[in-house]
């Protein structure tokens, strides 16, 4: 006997990494020049030489005291050093006791999840959304509640979220800067959402708790990602130095249970329960210990700021519609058929791999990863026009 579940999940996997691994396979047979790989998050800005440095430090050290066990929620002078970046950088109470190490923000938002809900409860996503968001809510037994964000700015409906609340929501996922349109959140709409809340909790009589998916937050152009532990006090961080320190194969993060959450230490210890029960206890030792060591580390952001110009000039010139990102490293592309996949399907005869947007909860779109390296936004120009064209000639 098997989880028919867990087969099922198994046996379909996540359309972004099958993209990926398709790609992989088609650079092996025609080259890696010729194929031009939009699919992934992966970014191409080298991890900072501060971490580099860092490591090579810790691997001085005696490796037993390296290398072993930390308590299951982190080493504590690592989730102080946490703790003190989050007071220093947002000006908000933040202890360690209040943190937890994670393997990346999808441990830290499973974990999340399931501290907080309980089965047959449901979680609100704002669409479009990541894809996994899915998973770790069915997992928690709960169902997902999609509310469609406002086109053309992809901004929260505030709105329609309230009238989806129900008296079995128990929480709400927002992702600024969002993957996959790169749209970030202003003040005065989470201000909106946080007023909102804490009506709806009156009204209800719980906890609606806002679980904030992190990991672009230091990837912006120019505009304000607010805080929303300092604007909502049920909050919960999920944090992930994949994106900032170009880590996505470390899995290293974080959850924080804001200091401002009158039940604070019962979550956290809820949070630590669920680290528990799903396995992600100890977060990698020496990737901790190297964070601690260069924590507030700036992220390369020129880098992808001039892979958003080169993107977006070359796809204005030939007429594409698309979102300007104000944030992480993705473009949200109108696709020529509302079909998105088989506007995904027919790139391909172009070498040219876009995420179909029918994998984050809409329709009509593809998501577009400009964190490569330039020659590859360029490279990929002569087939954005032959893709443009055969749509034309139709």
């Amino acid at each position: 006997m098997i989880n028919e579940r867990m087969f099922g999940l198994g046996d379909e996997p996540s359309a972004i990494r099958e993209l990926f691994s398709y790609g992989l396979k088609r650079k092996a047979e025609i080259g890696a020049d010729k194929v031009f790989d939009f699919s992934i998050g992966n970014p191409s800005v080298p991890a900072p030489e501060a971490l580099k440095r860092a490591v090579l430090e810790l691997m001085e050290e005696p490796p037993c005291a390296l290398h072993g066990y930390t308590p299951a929620s982190g080493d504590p002078a690592v989730k102080q050093v946490v703790a003190d970046s989050i007071r220093r950088r947002f000006g908000i109470e933040a202890t360690p006791g209040n943190i937890y190490m994670t393997a990346g923000a999808a441990a830290a938002i499973a974990i999340s999840l399931s501290a907080v809900t309980k089965p047959g409860d449901e979680v609100i996503v704002p669409s479009p959304f990541f894809p996994e968001y899915g998973v770790w809510i069915e997992t928690a037994g709960c169902t997902r509640i999609e509310v469609p964000t406002l086109v053309p700015s992809f901004q929260l409906d505030v709105e329609a979220i309230e009238a989806a609340i129900t008296e079995r929501t128990s929480a709400i996922i927002i992702n600024s800067p969002n993957n996959p349109v790169g749209a970030v959140y202003t003040r005065e709409v989470l201000e909106r959402l946080a007023d909102m809340l804490e009506r709806k909790q009156v009204e209800l009589g719980h906890q609606i708790f806002i679980v904030c998916d992190e990991p672009y937050r230091e990837i912006t152009y120019g505009c304000e990602v607010p805080y929303v532990p300092c604007l909502y006090a049920n909050t919960i961080v999920c944090y992930s130095y994949s994106k900032s320190m170009s880590l996505p194969g470390e899995r290293i993060g974080y959850v924080y249970v804001s200091d401002r959450m009158t039940n604070a230490h019962e979550v956290s210890l809820a949070v630590a329960g669920a680290g528990r029960a799903l396995g992600y206890i100890c977060a990698p030792v020496l990737m901790q210990r190297a964070i601690a060591k260069c924590i507030d580390e700036p992220s390369n952001v020129e880098a992808y700021r001039e892979n958003r110009r080169l993107l977006t000039e070359g796809l204005s010139e030939l007429g594409y519609e698309y979102v300007q990102p104000d944030g992480a490293f993705y473009l949200w592309v109108k696709a020529f058929e509302d079909d998105a996949q088989a506007f995904s399907d027919r790139a391909k005869r172009f070498e040219l791999l876009l995420v179909p947007s029918d994998s984050f909860g809409v329709g009509g779109w593809v998501r577009i990863s400009y964190c490569v390296a330039p020659e590859v936004i360029t490279g990929a120009m002569p087939g954005f026009k032959a893709l443009m064209e055969s749509y034309r000639q139709e």
